[in-house]
């Protein structure tokens, strides 16, 4: 998911930051198996593949 993020915002002013959820018991406690993610702040867009109609409504409404 991450390449394909990547390549959709990379003439954006967005930047991805990757975090291993596995390494925080805290994160892992609460998403388990449930990655990958891609969220904004506490704002999920898609959780376990690319939606790319939630991530194309998330950039339009965040340029």
């Amino acid at each position: 998911m991450a390449a394909k993020v990547g390549a959709l915002i990379v003439d954006t002013r967005h930047r991805l930051a990757p975090v291993d959820v596995d390494a925080d018991p805290s994160l892992k406690a609460d998403f388990g198996w449930d990655v990958p993610l891609l969220f904004d702040g506490g704002t999920e867009i898609c959780r376990h593949q690319l939606n790319l109609p939630a991530l194309q409504e998330w950039l339009r409404l965040n340029p």
